[in-house]
């Protein structure tokens, strides 16, 4: 058996399960990103540069259907296929995907091929037992999958004949029973990794936000994704990118020169100027930020650049010196008005930042764009308003209204589970613009009465004539069409 799997000529076939249809329901494909695969094109490139051919499949930017992209893996033939679950963000690129995964997984089965699977990412870190049970992979991984993912390779193309795999990081089934194995160490220095197998995606197939290109929407090509950092220090209770690492809160940080190598690389070989840092937390260390500032505008770069920020972590030398470096958006995880709800999912900031926060970011030049979510667990119809007044009232240029969820990894998903709370029973019901997306009822509310106020506040505060006046003085004409083609497309909800 071995010996058939080292003739193959690919080792490692890297997989991005697609899932537009289910995750983003009938909505135009114009009016979303189309974002690179960023973790497939990270590991493609480490375990390639330890001398293993590699290749990857982007299933979500090609918009294959499930049964298709089992028949792509069939014919690359692929000692290893990994399908990873993991994306931009947890809402719509990691457990929404899962009914894609477990569709390929079985599609490929049926082809009676013997290529080895396994799936990896946040959502199968998040629960590796259950995925592996229920989507039936040879492996699971757990963890960031760089050192799991090549030891495995290294057992796959020996001599040895095994079922026993003492690998860190990885789940699997043996005589019936579920094997764990413990995390594999993070990567401690982040510069060792190399950069992203670029040349291994279709870059022609990516395309920035809507709103990202506000001052510019006919350009929202060429795009790239790149981190500077992995991790966060904060551990708000609905958040579960901790489990995509060792489960704590912790933060690594790329050199700032390593990043602007990266841009550079991106620039030259793709033209690239719409850009997106994929940090869960950019705005953080203000000397880290600033040099990373200072290496862009040395470099003369002409970028278009979004990234995550926190009211409590900006100041007006990072926030002009951002600015100065093309960081056009921050987008700012305001979650609620009320500090009372805030502070129930670990989120706690004053309101006088968040005044003060806004204030420097439009006085820097920057736009901000206003993360909300509607149905925390301390929301009423009343508090659930007042977020959307005070959206309103500052009159953002962009938000995105989310319905809380659950989301394994989670203590809100722990919370569930224990207080028996009714969950989506698709993994695509996790999804925010899905047919079948349950967010969860708060202790006043239920969920359909969430979801529903969600996407009443969705219509007002993109119709609202205050907002449309700043975007058409702001943007022009042509981003009001745009705002007014994206409220024709009503979202189907089967929850409310």
């Amino acid at each position: 058996m071995f010996g058939e799997y080292m003739a193959r000529e690919l080792d490692l076939l890297l997989v991005n399960p697609g899932a537009r249809k289910r995750v983003y329901s009938e909505i135009k494909s114009s009016l979303w990103g189309v974002e690179p695969p960023l973790w497939c094109g990270l590991i493609a490139a480490f375990i390639r540069e330890q001398g293993y051919p590699v290749k990857i499949i982007d299933a979500e930017a090609e918009n294959w259907s499930p049964e298709y992209t089992a028949e792509k893996i069939a014919e690359y033939n692929p000692l290893l296929a990994d399908i990873i679950v993991l994306g931009s963000n947890p809402s719509a690129a990691s457990t929404p995907k899962m009914t894609a995964v477990h569709e390929i997984l079985a599609a490929l089965r049926e082809r009676n091929t013997d290529i080895k699977t396994i799936v990896g990412g946040l959502h199968p870190s998040a629960l590796p037992e259950r995925t592996l049970i229920e989507d039936k992979p040879d492996f699971v991984c757990q963890g960031e999958g760089f050192y799991t993912i090549l030891e495995l390779l290294n057992v796959l193309k020996s001599d040895k004949e095994t079922n026993d795999y003492k690998i860190n990081g990885l789940w699997y089934i043996k005589d019936n029973k579920v094997i764990s194995n413990p995390r594999a160490p993070l990567t401690k220095n982040l510069d060792e990794l190399p950069l992203a197998a670029w040349a291994l995606l279709p870059m022609d197939k990516y395309r920035a936000h809507n709103w990202h290109c506000f001052d510019n929407i006919e350009q929202r090509k060429p795009y790239a994704v790149i981190y500077t950092s992995l991790g966060c220090p904060f551990n708000c209770t609905y958040c579960n990118i901790h489990a995509q690492y060792d489960g704590k809160p912790s933060i690594r940080y790329r050199s700032p020169e390593k990043v602007v190598e990266e841009i550079d690389f991106l620039v030259k070989n793709y033209k690239i100027k719409n850009l997106k840092f994929l940090d869960e937390l950019f705005a953080l260390r203000e000397d880290r930020v600033i040099r990373i500032c200072d290496l862009i505008i040395q470099g003369g770069y002409d970028l278009n650049i979004w990234a995550y920020a926190r009211v409590d972590t900006i100041n007006e030398r990072m926030l002009k010196k951002m600015k100065q470096a093309g960081i056009n958006w921050l987008a700012y995880g305001f979650e609620s008005a009320s500090s009372k709800v805030r502070k129930g999912v670990a989120k706690k900031f004053e309101q006088e930042k968040l005044k003060k926060a806004v204030e420097m970011t439009h006085s820097a030049g920057i736009y901000i764009i206003g993360n909300f979510m509607f149905g925390l667990p301390d929301d009423d119809l009343e508090t659930m308003q007042e977020t959307l007044d005070m959206a309103k009232e500052f009159n953002f240029e962009y938000v995105n209204f989310y319905t809380v969820m659950a989301y394994p990894g989670s203590q809100l998903y722990e919370n569930a589970l224990q207080s028996g709370i009714e969950l989506p029973e698709k993994w695509y019901g996790y999804a925010q613009h899905s047919e079948e997306t349950l967010p969860l009822p708060t202790k006043y509310l239920s969920a359909a009465d969430v979801l529903r106020f969600r996407d009443k506040a969705f219509v007002e505060y993109f119709s609202n004539p205050k907002y449309i006046e700043m975007v058409r003085k702001k943007f022009g004409p042509k981003v009001v069409e745009h705002i007014e083609e994206m409220l024709k497309h009503k979202i189907k909800r089967k929850f409310a």
